[in-house]
């Protein structure tokens, strides 16, 4: 018995741990495939195809190949060690780019993409035998197209169809359809009704028509939409899906009602599934039970986006997606929000403008900024200070004072604003070329490899170590940084930080635009206006040699120690302080603004209950004063910064402290 025993336990280990290859052609599948994907990770969204092992043994995969074009069947070869486990999925990611670095999810990255108006695919053995050549049709945002759970014979074309749900790498649904129900409309346009509205929809021709009120996704059991119409008598966020029988369900259509006496401001109203939002294991928006919070993942959504202008006309109501923003203010309970317009949901823009200084005809990106650490002082910081920066040869972001709406759900007062990207540089540069767009380099604080957010960081490093260890009062040394530098940007946005005193001097971005010289934007200066000490001044204007504390100090101060530049620079420093922070034009900013917030902060407070309306008063006229005073301090802070004479004073300040003393003479 002992003897039987033992030849069998040999025999098992002399079996092979693969299946052989008799049985491999039955055992892989192409299961699931995406062509069309709007579900982003890190901006991008690849298309996928998922190969299953519908086997009990392990495949390998080794010198498999998977291709979109019969010529060149070796387009992504799978690399030596793949192995499939029994009843296993594996994703190839089909980037359409060459060289991806593989992702921590799957190190399987193909350079081809997949077409969504259909192609076809093919799969063989690493002898060249065809394994599988799949066709597939027409293909739609977020639809898969697979086989159904649990199929086991040698699929077909016609074995496949379109999943309502995708699963990639999990089983797929039970049920597959050959075709999907058209897109229903909405009749009645979405807005502003103060007495409710009947909403009326024209459904596909056989189809049923299901609604839903809170932002829901409509599926096969929500309720069916009424033939002679939809009573709205309060806000409501309404989606409604067309159903037929044998079809995959048709895209959902979406659009808010609000049901309100007055508007007060432009309006964004946001639509999508609580998973997206408020979920606790996917909610964006949400702290969630991970050692991340969920608002931390960089996760990108579906959702849908509409705008309401001043006069309640909707500019735009398209589907996008978005993420939560900010850094540390992401643990308000209110978050940032931005939103991307993405070509799998068919816009790759917001063809609108709200913005008041630009002319662009469409944007890429737009961001909800809910005031972040300004969250429950003034609300208004940021957006009056950058505003200052108009005309003044340096990139800010435009503003909106707005309203938004979750869900059909009150979300509060959000300052609409223009998204730093590159699609954000290259509007304002003229930049149209796609490869170019591509290129813009631009970079945070520091500008290291942590802190490049696009394009490349070695030039910038280089021209920062270059300025630290050498002379500019050379000719040859400061020609080299004049090639590559915009000093008088550089200057402007020196000058705003210090005259503004914003105190989170961190908050410092540098671009190029291929071609162009480095580049300063003035953004997130709302801790500003805060005191009358020297702070950001010191982070400023230091040592060449000093420690680096929060971005490259290191051009400007090499450039002070060049007289020429040093005259330039104080110079400018005076000019601004004598026309854009004069007091009547300051305070004309602060009150076009205040304006705007104060009827809709009494439901903003009551939303969040973030302050106390009388507080918010009180910090207005703190902030008030400390934006008129500041700039009467300015000269001062500069001479001891600077160990500027009495006779520089004069020259560069004596005139422009008189007119200061008038102008912005502090208020008893």
């Amino acid at each position: 018995m002992l003897r039987r025993l033992i030849a069998c336990m040999l025999l098992l280990c002399c079996m092979p741990l693969c299946a052989p290859a008799e049985e491999v052609g039955q055992a892989i599948v192409i299961n699931e495939v995406m062509a069309s994907n709007g579900m982003y990770e890190n901006e991008e969204s690849y298309d996928w195809i998922e190969l299953h092992n519908r086997s009990r043994k392990t495949v390998d995969l080794s010198g498999w190949m998977l291709s979109d074009g019969k010529k060149n069947p070796a387009k992504f070869v799978f690399p030596k060690g793949t192995k499939l486990k029994a009843d296993g999925y594996l994703t190839v990611w089909c980037t359409g780019e060459d060289g991806v670095a593989p992702g921590s999810k799957s190190p399987y990255y193909a350079g081809f993409s997949l077409k969504a108006g259909g192609e076809t695919l093919y799969l063989a053995d690493a002898d060249g035998a065809a394994v599988q050549t799949l066709s597939y049709p027409q293909q739609y945002c977020n639809v898969s197209w697979g086989l159904p759970a649990g199929f086991a014979g040698t699929p077909s074309e016609a074995d496949y169809g379109y999943l309502e749900t995708a699963t990639r790498a999990k089983k797929n649904g039970s049920t597959v359809y050959a075709a999907r129900t058209e897109t229903p409309a909405l009749q009645t346009a979405s807005g502003f009704y103060p007495d409710g509205v009947t909403v009326q929809a024209n459904c596909p021709a056989g189809a049923v028509l299901r609604y839903t009120l809170d932002g829901e996704t409509p599926d096969r059991k929500s309720a069916e939409f009424p033939a002679d119409g939809l009573e709205i008598s309060k806000t409501a966020a309404l989606r409604i899906r067309a159903f037929r029988d044998g079809e995959a369900a048709s895209a959902a259509v979406s659009a808010t009602y609000i049901v309100e006496s007055e508007q007060l401001t432009p309006v964004v109203c946001l639509t999508t599934d609580d998973q997206y939002l408020f979920n606790k294991k996917t909610g964006a928006l949400v702290k969630g039970t991970g050692e991340i919070p969920n608002y931390d993942k960089e996760w990108e959504y579906p959702v849908n986006i509409e705008y309401f202008n001043a006069q309640g006309v909707c500019e735009i109501n398209q589907m996008g997606t978005f993420t939560a923003s900010g850094h540390s203010a992401r643990q308000n309970a209110q978050k940032s929000i931005a939103l991307y317009a993405r070509k799998a949901y068919g816009h790759e823009t917001f063809a609108f403008n709200p913005f008041p200084t630009r002319d662009y005809k469409g944007y890429k990106s737009i961001l909800l900024r809910a005031a972040n650490s300004d969250f429950s002082a003034t609300r208004l910081r940021d957006i009056v200070a950058s505003s200052l920066a108009k005309g003044q040869g340096i990139l800010y972001q435009d503003h909106v004072v707005i309203q938004v709406y979750i869900n059909g759900e009150y979300w509060g007062h959000y300052n609409l604003r223009e998204k730093i990207n590159k699609h954000f540089i290259a509007a304002y540069e003229g930049v149209t070329e796609e490869a170019e767009v591509d290129a813009i380099d631009i970079l945070a604080r520091t500008g290291t490899d942590r802190f490049t957010q696009n394009g490349n960081n070695e030039d910038w490093l280089e021209l920062a170590d270059f300025c630290k260890k050498n002379d500019l009062n050379d000719p040859e040394n400061l020609a080299f940084v004049e090639e590559r530098l915009d000093i008088d940007n550089m200057f402007t946005h020196a000058a705003y930080q210090i005259i503004l005193g914003n105190v989170d001097f961190t908050n410092v971005r540098v671009y190029r635009v291929p071609g162009g010289k480095w580049r300063y934007i003035l953004f997130d200066v709302e801790a500003c206006w805060r005191n009358l000490e020297k702070t950001p001044l010191e982070y400023y204007i230091k040592p060449v040699s000093g420690k680096i504390q929060g971005f490259r100090h290191e051009p400007l101060n090499a450039l002070l120690k060049v007289p020429e530049y040093k005259d330039r620079f104080l110079r400018r420093i005076a000019e601004l302080l004598d026309t854009v922070f004069v007091w009547d034009n300051v305070e004309r900013q602060f009150d076009e603004v205040i304006a705007q917030l104060e009827p809709i902060l009494p439901r903003h407070i009551e939303r969040w209950n973030n302050m106390k309306l009388k507080n918010w008063q009180t910090n207005i006229g703190a902030t008030k004063y400390y934006a008129r005073v500041r700039p009467r301090k300015i000269p001062e802070l500069l001479k001891k910064a600077m160990k500027l004479t009495n006779a520089e004073m004069e020259t560069y300040f004596g005139e422009v402290l008189e007119k200061l003393e008038v102008t912005n003479a502090r208020s008893e």
